[in-house]
């Protein structure tokens, strides 16, 4: 009996499909969190305690799911955020990704751990890109590239202030991602054999394997172990919020400060000058245990007070929680693993049609909500726990 062919169309059908595709270790790099990974779970979970509010007999016949994410129209409430390695998930994966978000009218966030030069990036999107950055311990090498992206035409800076050094992230040491030597070497070796068709597209014609923007940038590195191994080692334990005065000295443009989930953190980021704030956990990959990321929205939300707009980012899965989050404040959402799976499967289209599904998903719960327009959905369209 030959299996049925499954069209993929939600998040979780390209996860399974992803899996089928990539070495584990990649596969794991994506699913994967901190410690237990309850947070993890927590991120997703906590999105199926909120509760839509169905209003009927209205007119939904003009539903527009159109808004603006830091001054420019989007043609649904979201963008894809930073993910590193994407370039590792497919072929020249940032890229290809990136070409998907334009044509889709949303931002693509490139990470700093990305394949792909921004340059590259900036060409697939049609030059509308963010970029995304981390403090490291050498100011030289974070200066040099803030320069390379103002020069590439990126007018928005996803600054991430979560990562103070790497949480401990067990997936990856059971797959020797973090394993030198003979034995991580083999490790990986053999999960490579195992996977073919990616061995070609990516191990082979998805060359060059390294962190594209740093290339140049960090001398006498030139493969992704290395590279790798010297961002993590750059995390910077010691920045304060006084850093961001550093990054606004150096840039001029639209400022992003993302991992932030108390009330304090928001007021200190907006202070500081923040465009933007994101609500963020880091997928449940840096502390595990933290509140999830939609949980702490309203809180955020409240406290910034309308001085820097408002996303969030964590267990995003479908266009339902988008509404949710819309719903509770936020001007719109990152998506991570979701558009990371969809390319992992079935590349640049794959993450189009799981673009076009959000938005129907949208236009559909905006319909049975009784909602026409973005600016409409507010908190008397959810009930939460406290509510």
């Amino acid at each position: 009996m030959t299996k049925r062919m499954v069209i993929p169309v939600t998040a979780g059908d390209y996860q399974r499909l992803s899996a089928k595709r990539l070495p584990r270790f990649l596969s794991d790099y994506i699913d994967g969190g901190a410690g237990e990974e309850v947070s993890v779970f927590r991120n997703v979970s906590d999105f199926s305690e909120i509760r839509l509010c169905q209003r009927v007999m209205r007119d939904v016949s003009h539903i527009d799911t159109r808004t603006h994410l830091l001054g420019h129209k989007v043609e649904m409430p979201l963008a894809l955020g930073p993910v590193a390695l994407a370039g590792m998930y497919r072929r020249r994966g940032e890229a290809a990704a990136a070409r998907a978000a334009s044509a889709c009218g949303v931002p693509f966030s490139l990470s700093t751990m990305g394949i792909c030069p921004v340059e590259e990036v900036q060409a697939a999107a049609g030059g509308d890109s963010w970029y995304q950055l981390y403090m490291l311990r050498d100011r030289a090498i974070v200066e040099a590239v803030m320069a390379r992206v103002a020069e590439a035409g990126v007018e928005t800076l996803v600054f991430t202030v979560d990562l103070p050094m790497l949480g401990k992230r067990y997936r990856d040491d059971h797959n020797g991602v973090m394993a030198g030597g003979v034995r991580g070497r083999l490790s990986k070796a053999l999960q490579l054999l195992s996977r073919p068709r990616w061995l070609y597209d990516v191990g082979i014609m998805g060359k060059p394997h390294d962190f594209g923007n740093l290339r140049g940038v960090v001398k006498g590195i030139h493969d992704l172990d290395g590279f790798k191994a010297f961002i993590d080692s750059q995390f910077d334990p010691s920045v304060t919020w006084k850093d961001i005065d550093w990054i606004r000295e150096r840039w001029s443009g639209k400022l992003v400060i993302k991992g932030v989930m108390c009330a304090d953190d928001a007021r200190s980021a907006c202070d500081a000058g923040a465009d933007a704030v994101v609500v963020s956990n880091h997928g449940g990959r840096q502390l595990d245990g933290v509140a999830s990321s939609i949980s702490k929205l309203p809180e955020v939300v409240s406290a910034a007070a309308g001085r820097a707009e408002i996303l969030l980012d964590g267990g995003v899965r479908n266009g339902t929680d988008v509404v949710k989050a819309v719903a509770l404040g936020a001007s719109g959402v990152l998506l991570g693993r979701a558009w990371a799976w969809a390319l992992a499967a079935r590349g640049e289209q794959g993450v189009r049609d799981l673009l076009k599904v959000f938005r129907n998903e949208i236009s559909n719960s905006m319909a049975l909500m009784g909602v026409n327009r973005i600016g409409e959905l507010g908190p008397d369209n959810v009930e939460t726990r406290d509510s």
